[in-house]
């Protein structure tokens, strides 16, 4: 075994439940918060590719992989976790956050101040103009269709409603191999639609968030991942906006991972 490969390790967050991570890589510390409907093998391939420069801890966030998820949510206890992370990367570490998990970051940003050095954003899915976001009941739609034990039905719903996917793709998706692991993730639909609230991007809590901050969005994504990541970094008092051409919301991990290097080490 050398210092890229990951080993799995656990902390306990303030409410007890046991948040799990990969650490890898040696130097200065790196933790990676990943968005909805997926768990922390979505940054596997970024923390592979940062591990020969940073010690990288890319968890599961509660409720997926092996992270335990007690009741009831709160955002306030996603904050918690993180910070848990912090304490075992040794008390202060650099924040990487994708999609709503780049939601949940600034957040934690905000409110653990003095444990987050640096702040990396992918592409904070909110959304400037108001006629464009997601239904306002996103959170009961999602509790509804879980309570009745329809979680296909609320992983369509996150696709089609609140992503923007085709008609053809949603449509097709119950039939793809992955479709069983999306299902699974289901439960934590609603937890992200809170992170996210009206959609309406945070400019004031950006405005409280002052330590060095970069939003990248990707030349090829939603156009208004651009508008959303200028406005932010615009309201970020040590903020930085930077595109990433062809790339769309699914980013690459040799794409995206450089950058971060870039910004991190520097």
């Amino acid at each position: 075994m050398n210092e890229t490969t990951p080993t799995l390790e656990q902390v306990t967050s303030k409410d007890g439940t046991t948040i799990a991570f990969d650490r890898l890589g040696s130097g200065p510390a790196v933790i990676l918060v990943t968005g909805g409907s997926v768990d922390r093998q979505s940054n596997a391939g970024v923390a592979a590719i940062l591990a020969s420069d940073f010690t990288v801890f890319n968890y599961d966030r509660r409720g997926r992989g092996p992270s335990g998820d007690t009741q009831p949510y709160a955002i306030e206890r996603e904050v918690e976790d993180i910070d848990a992370v912090v304490t075992a990367a040794g008390g202060s570490a650099h924040l990487y956050g994708s999609s709503s998990g780049a939601a949940l970051a600034l957040l934690a940003a905000e409110q653990l101040p003095g444990r987050i050095t640096k702040l990396a954003l992918w592409e904070p899915p909110y959304i400037i103009d108001p006629a464009a976001r997601p239904p306002a009941d996103q959170v009961e739609q999602y509790e509804k269709m879980l309570a009745e034990g329809r979680r296909g039905d609320a992983a369509e719903y996150f696709m089609a409603k609140v992503v923007g996917m085709p008609a053809e793709f949603v449509a097709s998706a119950r039939s793809q191999p992955w479709w069983a692991w999306t299902e699974s993730l289901a439960h934590t639909l609603p937890y992200d639609a809170r992170i996210m609230g009206d959609y309406a991007p945070p400019l004031e809590r950006a405005k409280a968030v002052t330590i060095p901050t970069i939003v990248l969005a990707g030349g090829a994504s939603f156009p208004f991942m651009i508008e959303t990541a200028e406005a932010i970094a615009k309201a970020l008092p040590a903020g930085q906006v930077r595109t990433l051409e062809g790339q769309s919301h699914d980013v690459a991990p040799d794409a995206i991972a450089p950058a971060l290097r870039e910004f991190f080490a520097g």
